[in-house]
């Protein structure tokens, strides 16, 4: 008899969640358009473009390629967009603590938007981030019955008989606790991957948080 954990899953179980998190890379795409292009590596509508250039393959992937090659050929796209949304992500932050350190610094007005802009993206990204690691995405983690994995929510606490499944907002909640609370509301991080992801997004919304927010209310 075959081993369930060895199926492949469904288009129809795939395809809301790659939406879903497609919809969360879009999300920080749109959000680059209005942010200031002094903060931005090049103009203000290369990260959507990009988004759309590299999620539209694995949309296609999932429709029209077979099921076990496309699973196969969809994480390289979905990794690739992750490390550039993530290194875009760098690049602004670092050049708004430049912005606030300079010898003519900002005003506090002009430091708020973008960094309430790039605390919002880094949840957005995060978000991604968290639901691609976890049990090596979500083929992996249907694989392996939606067992905890890297992060385990409290529906898995018990081993998780009932086949719950972590959906992309799960993930989006969790990005949004790290960044709020620097740490996980529900959620645990098991492996020394999620530790490290969740340090990251701590460490950037502090700096944007507490260094440059702080500062661009004291400079209002």
């Amino acid at each position: 008899m075959r081993d369930k954990s060895s199926v492949p899953i469904s288009r129809s179980e795939a395809l809301p969640q790659l939406v879903a998190a497609t919809g969360g890379s879009l999300m920080v795409g749109i959000l680059y358009l209005i942010m200031p292009s002094s903060l931005i590596f090049g103009p203000n509508w290369l990260p959507l473009v990009l988004v759309l250039a590299l999620a539209s393959p694995a949309l296609a992937l999932l429709f029209f390629a077979e099921q076990g090659m496309a699973h196969r050929l969809i994480r390289p796209f979905t990794l690739t967009l992750l490390g550039f949304l993530t290194a875009a992500l760098l690049v602004s932050v670092g050049l708004l603590v430049h912005g606030l350190t300079a010898s003519q610094p900002l005003p506090g007005r002009a430091l708020l938007k973008p960094a309430a802009l790039l605390w919002v993206i880094s949840i957005g990204v995060f978000a991604v981030w968290y639901w691609e690691v976890d049990g090596d995405g979500p083929v992996g983690r249907h694989r392996r019955r939606h067992q905890a994995i890297d992060f385990q929510f409290p529906q898995q606490s018990d081993g998780n008989t009932a086949q719950w499944v972590p959906a992309y907002i799960d993930y989006f909640f969790l990005a949004f606790s790290t960044a709020t609370a620097f740490s996980a509301a529900d959620s645990v991080p098991l492996t020394p991957r999620a530790k490290v992801l969740m340090m990251a997004e701590s460490s950037i919304s502090l700096l944007i948080l507490v260094m440059i927010v702080a500062r661009s209310v004291n400079i209002l």
